[in-house]
């Protein structure tokens, strides 16, 4: 049998041979030429429609990264947002205690200063505050307990689109919202338009390799030159985090489109 093809193995490979601040040069070069060629002929243009969305978060600032202009978009043309985050943020279980709950503070003010600069009320922010680094590995009752709160926030708030991380986002805690997701909207057949959007898919995903042609067949790009301006301040808002980015990272998420992938669940 073909053996898996590993992101992280991949990625320590090239750290042995590479140095890192070269390496970062490299998956820099990456994200920028593959959204290159996705905006300039290989997606479809996504406008902007009057419907309500609501947007799921593994951590605090991947809604910004990935969805922030269109987050905007909406609301500046007052269309319902409504942001999920996951999981709570406080990193690693080798934390004190008192730090992580610090961490959890810390990271919920900067999501709710973060989504008000892009027009979202704090009455339209949900914090599930699942474990940090390990939602794919909830043990059955904390799953079906995330799976019915995911489905009560759907029923409640009745998007007609949402958006989730994509499902080879190369990081286990935004692939695993993507499952959690897509098993709730499939269980209790919610008929809902859903885009997948990327965090660390350019940046880690090799072209040909992980990322495959079947898997951009449906990417879709959509301007957001009018609100550039709310998502660069949305993003500095997350003063905490910023700083412990590769170099380069943040620069992919400052180009006049965002892209996002629609999908058929």
């Amino acid at each position: 049998m073909k053996p898996k093809f590993s992101i992280k193995a991949y990625l320590q490979h090239l750290q042995k041979l590479i140095p890192i601040s070269w390496l970062e040069k490299v998956q820099y070069v990456h994200s920028w030429l593959l959204y290159k060629w996705l905006l300039l002929g290989g997606s479809k243009t996504l406008l902007c429609s009057e419907k309500p969305i609501m947007v799921f978060s593994p951590h605090q600032d991947d809604e910004t990264f990935g969805c922030g202009g269109m987050i905007a978009y909406k609301r500046e043309n007052n269309i319902p947002v409504t942001v999920v985050f996951i999981t709570d943020g406080k990193g690693s279980k080798a934390i004190n205690v008192d730090w992580q709950n610090q961490i959890i503070q810390t990271r919920q003010q900067e999501a709710i200063a973060a989504l008000g600069i892009l027009g979202v009320e704090a009455s339209n922010i949900h914090f599930l505050s699942k474990p940090d680094g390990n939602l794919g590995e909830l043990d059955d009752a904390e799953y079906q307990q995330t799976i019915y709160e995911i489905t009560e926030l759907i029923n409640h708030y009745q998007p007609e689109e949402i958006y989730v991380p994509h499902k080879k986002d190369c990081h286990r805690d935004h692939e695993a919202t993507y499952k959690l997701v897509k098993t709730a909207i499939q269980q209790i057949k919610f008929n809902v338009e859903v885009f997948q959007y990327s965090v660390w898919l350019f940046w880690r995903a090799p072209i040909f390799i992980l990322l495959k042609l079947q898997d951009i067949a449906e990417a879709h790009n959509f301007s957001i030159v009018a609100v550039q301006d709310k998502k660069k301040r949305a993003i500095a808002a997350y003063a905490s985090q910023i700083n412990n980015l590769p170099k380069g990272f943040i620069k992919q998420f400052l180009a006049t489109h965002e892209i996002f992938f629609k999908s058929e669940f």
